[in-house]
């Protein structure tokens, strides 16, 4: 009998009940230790993950709407409303009126919001550029396909729109 060898990518598609239990529990594992290092800094300026992601999606796409950023966070009105209140009374965030539709309030970052935000991206950055040093170029490729996999299509849609590279 031939020993007929499979692709790798089709082995995975044979995963257990338990082997995706470990793969749930590595990605809370994961994000843990990849919000620690942000969850620090922010907490020196009473701030939390709210702030921190639209500070990121702002910084990501200056000038973007209230409504885009709602669409982006998957939040309330009412809860943006109240992380967006902090950070520009703190001088992080300026609104601008639109400049086609007056109704529209654009974000953009001050320089204290840049600043904050390079710190905290900074920290990602570091741990991330870690991990992808230790498991190589094919790992990392995986990695953001089983990721872009795991979206919901308005959400892949979203972001395949907003990456840089």
């Amino acid at each position: 009998m031939q020993n007929i060898q499979r692709p790798m990518g089709e082995a995975l598609l044979y995963l257990t009940d338990e082997q995706l239990r470990h793969g749930i529990e590595a990605m809370f594992f994961a994000y843990r230790g990849f919000t620690a290092d942000p969850d620090r800094i922010l907490d020196e300026h009473g701030y939390g993950r709210a702030h921190h992601r639209a500070i990121h999606f702002i910084n990501c796409v200056p000038g973007t709407t209230v409504n885009n950023l709602l669409n982006i966070l998957g939040v309330t009105k009412q809860s943006l409303n109240r992380v967006l209140r902090t950070l520009i009374e703190d001088g992080l965030v300026v609104v601008k009126v639109g400049k086609r539709d007056k109704r529209e309030r654009n974000l953009y970052l001050t320089e204290t919001g840049q600043a904050l935000e390079q710190k905290l991206s900074d920290a990602q950055r570091s741990r991330m550029r870690q991990a992808y040093k230790q498991v190589g170029p094919d790992a990392v490729a995986g990695f953001r396909t089983v990721l872009e996999a795991m979206m919901d299509p308005d959400m892949r849609r979203a972001y395949l729109a907003m990456r840089h590279d």
